[in-house]
């Protein structure tokens, strides 16, 4: 299958090779997206002078205000060449840049930032695609049209020739030199493999552009490594995670068998035990004693319940998780609203972690916030199941502080999920939960 499969592609190659109709569309399509290329070299230049302009006034302080501009700019003009890689060679290059700090007003703020982006690796290879891409990639860039043009005018010269000499201008065309009309047409024999060579080197060019770029704007080897040694230990630690939290969910579980449903159904076996042996000589006290077994068993049942939501809500599983967090919102002592637009359902372990993630934020506002209302919101964007809580209670939520919180980012993070807590003192505060999955089965759900 393998080697029918590689013929047909090879046959397929040759037959687009063969194409003349498709190699002059492929060709004039690539050297046009080179030349457009080239066009980078501009605000390539503006922004190398405004980034020596900002080094020279970083002595004075005045710098650290134009650093966070001058670098936006920078990784904004890097990211359309990504862009760009993508949608023209299929080359996908990822943003290599290190997270910012959160933004904090003032020029605390400002120097923070500053000296975040001055230690990010990438701005530095920014800055080296800012000096390099002109130099090389604009001219390599230009190769494919210029060779073709110079063809173009090399069709041109019988006629041209004339009153070039005429008006005293060059009268070379690659070694010929052209005195009469014979010489022209010979340009013009050479002309036309010289413009077909500018088609043929367009994708190779566009393609070794590309391959510059990534050089420089993604990440390096080196963060390459750091990352994936990053993803190892977060891979590691949210599994130890998951598996502390489920031995202490498997604890909770017996504990509260053992010392409600447990403790009932064995009082419940006594009573029936007691209530047979007074049947014929107190049937009275039977009665009586039946009557308390039977309240009980509506106990244990209740218990039970309770026990079987805890590990995974019915209303979840039947319903999804739109409604399921509804029925959170009604059950909360808080006044709270919650609107859901979710195109699907995912995985029921991803349902299950924001279902109870969203639970616990709403039980921390009630509990410690002094909030009187909570809005919650679903959505599904670029991949991720967002969620969001919001409360107007007194602020001042910090992760470090708390275990409710603490407790969420581990649940979330055993999904690669994420949680950012905005908390100013004097309130709001606001959850913000995202969990890479995709949606299945086209139900939308709304409020």
């Amino acid at each position: 299958m393998d080697g029918t499969d590689g013929t047909t592609v090879g046959n397929e190659e040759r037959d687009t090779r063969r194409d003349p109709i498709d190699f002059l569309r492929t060709g004039v399509r690539d050297m046009l997206r080179s030349a457009a290329l080239s066009w980078f070299a501009l605000p390539q230049l503006l922004l190398s002078v405004a980034a020596s302009v900002t080094a020279s006034l970083l002595g004075l302080g005045v710098g650290a205000l134009l650093v966070v501009p001058t670098a936006m700019l920078v990784r904004r003009l890097a990211g359309m060449r990504r862009e760009l890689a993508e949608r023209w060679s299929g080359v996908r290059i990822p943003d290599p840049y290190l997270p910012q700090p959160e933004a904090e007003p003032g020029f605390r703020g400002d120097w923070k930032r500053c000296l975040a982006l001055l230690a990010d690796p990438a701005t530095w290879r920014d800055l080296a695609w800012l000096v390099v891409d002109p130099a090389i990639g604009a001219g390599l860039a230009l190769v494919p049209i210029g060779l073709v043009l110079w063809g173009a005018f090399g069709l041109l010269l019988p006629w041209l020739w004339e009153p070039i000499v005429s008006a005293g201008g060059n009268t070379w065309y690659l070694w010929i030199h052209v005195t009469d009309a014979a010489s022209g047409r010979l340009c013009a024999v050479f002309a036309v493999p010289l413009a077909l060579a500018g088609l043929a080197v367009a994708p190779a060019v566009l393609r070794t552009h590309t391959a510059l770029a990534k050089s420089l704007l993604g990440p390096s080897p080196r963060a390459e490594a750091l990352a994936a040694q990053r993803k190892v230990a977060h891979l590691t630690e949210t599994r130890r995670d998951a598996l502390t939290t489920q031995a202490a969910e498997l604890r909770r579980i017996e504990r509260d068998l053992h010392d409600g449903a447990q403790a009932r159904l064995v009082a419940m076996g006594m009573n029936l035990g007691v209530a047979e042996r007074l049947v014929e000589r107190d049937p009275q006290a039977a009665k009586q004693l039946l009557a308390e077994t039977r309240q009980a068993s509506a106990s244990a049942l209740d218990e039970l319940r309770d026990l079987v939501r805890g590990i995974h809500p019915p209303v979840l599983a039947d319903r999804g998780l739109a409604d399921a967090v509804r029925a959170l919102g009604m059950n909360s002592p808080l006044n709270a609203t919650v609107s859901a637009e979710l195109p699907g359902r995912a995985e029921p372990p991803v349902e299950s972690a924001v279902y109870f993630a969203v639970s616990e934020a709403l039980t921390n506002a009630a509990k410690h916030s002094g909030a009187a209302r909570v809005d919650v919101q679903l959505w599904y964007e670029d991949g991720l199941l967002k969620a969001q809580v919001t409360d107007d209670g007194a602020g001042g939520a910090d992760p470090s502080r708390g275990t409710g919180l603490r407790g969420i980012e581990r649940r979330l993070a055993t999904f690669d999920g994420v949680l950012a807590v905005r908390s100013p003192l004097g309130g709001p505060t606001t959850l913000t939960m995202e969990l890479p999955c995709e949606l299945s089965s086209p139900r939308t759900s709304s409020s």
